[in-house]
């Protein structure tokens, strides 16, 4: 139950933390101009695929993909789901106010994050008692 509850925890991370810096790698993105809409794709693919600020959060946030692919074969779906994508947003702000890419966590934003991680022990812990 803890590996598969620490795959879940691993893969909140992985996608969490590196949401702020994609979101920054992509930044000069809406500058890429064409006239057609193929070209425009092509721009901004290229633009996007040259930016290592970009490509290396991406990667590491697909790594956390793979990651929750292995969760998800050894958790039930009713665990993995909520786990997984309710840290990913914890994880995101947290990251955020520590780089600094938004503004500092105001009160009500830790006491979000607080009852995340409160409702995500809860899921993990009724998971516990069912498997």
């Amino acid at each position: 139950m803890l590996s598969q509850i620490g795959l879940l925890f691993l893969t909140g991370a992985l996608w969490g933390c590196t949401n702020p810096f994609i979101r920054q790698g992509t930044k000069g993105l809406r500058s890429v101009k064409s006239k057609t809409w193929v070209g425009q794709a092509a721009a901004e693919v290229t633009f996007l695929l040259g930016n290592w600020k970009y490509v290396v959060p991406w990667l590491v946030n697909q790594s956390g993909s793979l990651v929750y692919l292995a969760a998800v074969q050894r958790a039930p779906l009713s665990l993995a789901v909520p786990v997984a994508n309710s840290l990913a947003f914890a994880f995101t702000a947290l990251t955020d106010a520590v780089v600094g890419t938004e503004e500092p966590l105001d009160g009500v934003s830790m006491i979000g994050v607080g009852l995340i991680a409160l409702g995500t022990a809860f899921c993990c812990w009724d998971s516990a008692e069912v498997l």
